[in-house]
């Protein structure tokens, strides 16, 4: 089929092959975009944390009477006690935090107490020698805390340990070497801690994506946090007692002790619940682009149906001149799957350049990472396919047009 004749019924028509060209360019654009933003958020939603979430929980301890640091160190050693020996409990321990909490303790790090650029970014576990055992994760290389070498931390005061654990992902940007152990590190401090111990992972507490560079970036320090609010007991269920070590650790605490407040919404959290509220934003952002992208795509369809239907209308008697030529259904088929090809093609072409600037824009302004080619290779695929397959039914209705419409008057 030559292209010459449907390039100039198009030049005929000109504000409805730019408006239909012009919305196929901007539906790439935003589409290839909204997908990849999507990928990206569903992938944060299967990010393996490092702990056994299936057998964990949380408990979010608040006391209702000002302890010294002395006085609240023996009520968490109190408390952990009564927790370790319910039947349903494997192990417990205090932390001012855990991994995707949302928000918490973070320092910058470096490799050199006069470095002023950090070399990256951590987030910060306080705990005794019982938080890797409670956490479920994996000590890979060096040693756990000893009691001797976990201290207290009371109110305002700054502390940094001599010794740390560190996450492997941590461990491999400061020494890619992989001869993290022994080595010293500097947390916003002028004091080194040596790092004594590696796990294989353990995810921080943001799931943000300004925290995406640091991702499992994590360490442990051997301190017991001594304080009146913001404190945590991380609690290991036995395997298939996490419901019954739930409704009985709150009983034991205020068994022991009453002077404290647990939320009856968010103090008691599982670790499922944790993972589920982490990404809460990812989840609902991931449905609003996804019906945007159904949106967009329904309308941009709709218009190339229309525009055809409409063209369709207006050229019965030519289409029905080309019928009494000998044209067959199958020719005037093709023009029009040919016609809206072309204008697709045209889009498209815009459209790249529009993805890509658009992508550019979310770089900067968002700190998203580059999109990779192949997310715009399938938003072509995309596009064509609903064009070809939405200018099909017009086509279809046209290439029936009877020779007889060539003697009607118009």
């Amino acid at each position: 089929m030559q292209i010459q004749p449907i390039l100039a019924a198009l030049r005929r028509h000109k504000a409805g092959t730019l408006l239909i060209a012009l919305q196929i360019a901007l539906t790439l654009a935003i589409v290839c975009n909204a997908l990849f933003i999507i990928h990206q958020r569903l992938s944060h939603l299967s990010e393996p944390s490092g702990v056994d979430e299936a057998n964990l929980f949380v408990i979010e301890n608040f006391w209702g009477v000002q302890y010294s640091t002395q006085e609240a160190s023996s009520e968490i050693k109190a408390d952990l006690a009564a927790l370790r020996q319910l039947p349903a409990v494997e192990d417990a321990a205090p932390s001012n935090s855990y991994p995707l909490r949302g928000g918490g303790w973070d320092n910058f790090i470096s490799l050199t107490p006069e470095q002023i650029k950090p070399t990256t970014d951590a987030s910060v576990y306080i705990s005794d020698e019982s938080l890797i055992h409670t956490l479920g994760v994996k000590l890979i290389a060096g040693r756990d805390f000893t009691p001797d070498e976990v201290r207290d931390m009371g109110t305002r005061e700054n502390i940094h340990p001599p010794v740390v654990i560190v996450s492997k992902a941590m461990a491999d940007k400061l020494f890619p070497d992989g001869n993290a152990l022994g080595k010293p590190l500097y947390s916003m401090s002028a004091e080194p801690t040596v790092i004594i111990g590696i796990v294989e992972r353990l995810q921080r507490e943001e799931v943000n994506t300004w925290s995406a560079p640091f991702v499992n970036q994590s360490l442990i320090w051997p301190m017991r946090q001594a304080i009146p609010i913001g404190l945590y007991y991380i609690v290991r269920a036995k395997p298939g007692q996490l419901a019954a070590a739930m409704q009985e650790a709150p009983k034991a605490l205020y068994g022991r002790n009453r002077m404290r407040i647990i939320d009856s919404h968010d103090g008691l959290l599982s670790f499922a619940q944790v993972r589920q509220r982490a990404y809460n934003r990812d989840r609902g952002m991931a449905v609003l682009l996804g019906i945007i992208c159904v949106v967009l795509l329904a309308i941009t369809g709709a218009g190339i149906v229309g525009l055809t239907s409409f063209w369709v209308g207006q050229r019965r008697k030519q289409i029905g001149v080309r019928r009494a030529l000998g044209a067959t259904h199958r020719d005037i088929l093709h023009y029009f799957l040919t016609e809206n090809l072309l204008i697709s093609l045209g889009g498209i072409a815009v459209g790249v350049l529009l993805t890509f600037g658009l992508n550019l824009w979310l770089v900067t302004r968002f700190e998203l990472r580059v999109m990779p080619l192949a997310y715009v290779l399938s938003g072509v695929v995309i596009l064509l396919l609903l064009g070809q397959g939405a200018v099909f039914a017009p086509a279809l209705r046209a290439s029936r047009v009877s020779p007889v419409e060539a003697t009607r008057p118009v």
